[in-house]
C-alpha cells in the first residue's frame, strides 16, 4: 500500500509496549523549518506552545499544516528545529512518542473486504496490545465509543465517509494516547456526520492534547479554546480565538450591493467574505481603522473567528503583493 495508506500510516506511528510515559503533556514546538527536496519551503521558523486540550491549526490549501502534521507525527523528519513533548526530545526519539500518540490523516485507505471489527484488531496488535482479552475489550470500546459497534462485521472499504472518520478516531484511540493529531477530519462530510464527527473530539479532548488541523474555521470556533493561523508555513497569528476577534472590535462593516458591483467592491474595500442572500450580495469589509465606517451604507457587525482568519490572509496576500 502506498504511503499515504491508512494501515501503513498507523503502522508508522505504533508505539511500543511498555515503554516510558512522558511526565508532562505540554507540546513545544521551536524554529521548525522543512524544506522540500525540490526547494519548496513548506514550514518556515515555526513556534508553537500546545497545552492540553483541543488546539485549532488553521490555515489555507498549500499552508503547510499537514507538512507541520507530518512533522508532529514522526513520519517526516523537518528541516531544522525542535519538538518537545514534555521532557521528550521528539526529534531525537521518535519511537518514545509514537508510544503515546494517535494519528488520522488526511488521506486513508483500507484493506478491502476486512471488517471493522478485524482491522481495528489488526491496529491494536501494531500498537502493542497483544492480550487477546485486552484486545477484545479495547476493540469493543472504542468501537462502542465511536457508534460503529452495529456495524463491526461490514468492511470499512464500504463505510460511508462519516463512518470511516469515526474508524479512523477509533484506531487513532488505541492505547489511550495523551497526544492526537488529526488533520482535515471532516472535510467533504454532510452537516449531520460532521456534527457527530466534532463531538466525539469535544469528548476525548479534555485531558490529552488534541490538534485539530483544518481550513473550516466554524470547527475550531465551536472546539477549540486556543488556535493558531499558518500562512505561507508561518504561524501569523495565535491565541484564544475570543483573544483574535477582539483586535478586530470595530473593524467589521457590512453592506448589501448588486452582485454586478462586487468587482468595484473588491477594488474599493478590505472584503473578506460574501455570500447572496435574497439575491443580493451580502459583503464583509475590514475597515482600516476601528469605528471608521468604509462607506455611508455600512453597518457594523462584531467581529468572528473566520473574520480573523479572512483578515489574516488578506494582510498576508497584501505583503505578498507589495513584496513583488
Amino acid at each position: 500500500m502506498s504511503s499515504r495508506g491508512f494501515p501503513l500510516a498507523v503502522a508508522q506511528v505504533a508505539g511500543r509496549a511498555g515503554q516510558e510515559e512522558v511526565d508532562d503533556t505540554m507540546l513545544s514546538i521551536r524554529h521548525l523549518s522543512h524544506v522540500y527536496p525540490d526547494g519548496t519551503r513548506a514550514l518556515d521558523d515555526v513556534n508553537l506552545d500546545i497545552p492540553p486540550g483541543m488546539f485549532g491549526l488553521l490555515g489555507p490549501n498549500g499552508a503547510g499544516k499537514s507538512s507541520l502534521m507530518r512533522c508532529l507525527a514522526t513520519l517526516q523528519t523537518p528541516t531544522s528545529g525542535q519538538i518537545r513533548f514534555g521532557d521528550l526530545d521528539v526529534l531525537a526519539k521518535p519511537e518514545d512518542l509514537r508510544a503515546t500518540l494517535g494519528y488520522l490523516p488526511q488521506d486513508f485507505g483500507v484493506y478491502p473486504r476486512v471488517s471493522a471489527e478485524d482491522l481495528l484488531d489488526h491496529l491494536a496488535v501494531l500498537k502493542g496490545v497483544t492480550g487477546p482479552a485486552d484486545r477484545r475489550q479495547t476493540v469493543e470500546t472504542l468501537l462502542r465509543q465511536v457508534n460503529l459497534w452495529d456495524v463491526r462485521k461490514k468492511a470499512v472499504a464500504g463505510f460511508s465517509g462519516g463512518m470511516r472518520q469515526r474508524f479512523g478516531i477509533a484506531q487513532a484511540l488505541i492505547g489511550n494516547p495523551r497526544l492526537i493529531i488529526v488533520d482535515e477530519p471532516t472535510a467533504g462530510l454532510d452537516p449531520e456526520e460532521r456534527n457527530r464527527f466534532n463531538n466525539l473530539l469535544s469528548e476525548i479532548g479534555e485531558q490529552v492534547v488534541v490538534i485539530l488541523s483544518t481550513h473550516i474555521v466554524d470547527d475550531v470556533a465551536d472546539l477549540c479554546p486556543r488556535t493558531a493561523v499558518l500562512v505561507g508555513g508561518r504561524i501569523v497569528e495565535s491565541g484564544s480565538p475570543a483573544d483574535l476577534t477582539a483586535q478586530l472590535a470595530g473593524c467589521i462593516w457590512t453592506t448589501r450591493i448588486d452582485r454586478r458591483a462586487l468587482t468595484e467592491a473588491r477594488e474599493r474595500h478590505a472584503v473578506l467574505s460574501t455570500r447572496l442572500v435574497a439575491g443580493r450580495t451580502v459583503i464583509r469589509v475590514l475597515s482600516p481603522e476601528p469605528g471608521q465606517a468604509p462607506g455611508a451604507d455600512f453597518e457594523p457587525e462584531q467581529a468572528t473567528l473566520e473574520d480573523v482568519y479572512f483578515a489574516t490572509l488578506h494582510r498576508h496576500r497584501a505583503r505578498q503583493a507589495v513584496a513583488r
